[in-house]
């Protein structure tokens, strides 16, 4: 049962209440913990795992069909196996130090700056808030205006970033219809390559810094036709951000251990063509 305190002194309807005096953090009576609690899980498996693969250093290109994972592109280091790298192998390969060394800090720094991946994070493992109606786990908070958070404002200039990793992927996919004898080849991973591709893409063109500089800044619609249309296709996207966010982490996943199963000889890859 809750109380209230008469304030002194009376208003024109007779005495002010102040408000209520409840002991509860909250009155949620839901399951408000959830969310945070799956966010957890969910974001933590998946950083396990990338992390795992990362630094396995291994089981990352299928030669034969040229399928690279892209936790490994672009290949790098003088580690990289023959015909996986598109760009050189100018780093040494340090254990510390990825095959994708180029790429990865990029992707990481967009993936954290992220709107959603915030909002994300911030609930589930700093409990600022939990949840709608639920207290701060902190006492003070000061924005994002201070070290490290102030580096947030940096998301802008990863997208940019994201958008050139998006291309290689991209790159990467589709080199990977050439068969082991250099004609064209088509099997169930060029179905999973192109279809983690195309999911990257959604995501990093549903990004709120994409919907900015495609029409974040006009004053008249009228006077851009092709940027409102552009910027219409990208709302659109953007209304499914944080669905994207997720999908995206289970593809990427998917990518990795398939390729990989394929060079650990679990299977064989489903040939259709070649």
């Amino acid at each position: 049962m809750t109380t209230t305190a008469t304030r002194p002194g009376a208003g024109p309807n007779g005495p002010q209440r102040s408000r209520a005096a409840i002991t509860a953090k909250t009155l949620r009576t839901d399951r408000w913990w959830l969310a945070p609690l799956i966010t957890v899980i969910g974001l933590g498996a998946w950083v396990t795992y990338a992390t795992v693969r990362v630094f396995m250093h291994n089981y990352y290109f299928v030669e034969e069909y040229h399928y690279l994972t892209p936790f490994y592109s672009p290949c790098v280091t003088d580690r990289c196996v023959e015909g996986s790298s598109l760009f050189g192998t100018p780093l040494p390969s340090f254990w510390l130090l990825p095959e994708a060394a180029f790429t990865l800090p990029f992707l990481l720094l967009f993936r954290l700056t992220c709107y959603y991946y915030r909002k994300a994070y911030y609930r589930a493992f700093w409990l600022s808030p939990p949840a709608c109606a639920v207290p701060d786990g902190h006492k003070n908070y000061s924005g994002e205006t201070r070290f490290p958070l102030i580096f947030q404002n940096a998301h802008r200039y990863a997208f940019y970033a994201a958008m050139i990793i998006s291309l290689i992927n991209t790159w990467d996919a589709i080199i990977a219809f050439r068969s082991g004898d250099g004609g064209f080849g088509f099997g169930l991973g060029n179905v999973i390559l192109v279809g983690n591709v195309v999911m990257l893409w959604a995501y990093t063109l549903s990004c709120h810094s994409c919907r900015h500089i495609t029409g974040g800044r006009l004053k008249h619609f009228s006077k851009h036709p092709v940027r409102y249309r552009v910027w219409t296709f990208v709302s659109k996207l953007n209304v499914r951000h944080m669905q994207l966010a997720w999908i995206t982490l289970g593809t990427l996943a998917l990518t990795d251990f398939y390729i990989m199963a394929l060079e650990l000889g679990w299977f064989s890859d489903l040939r259709f063509v070649g």
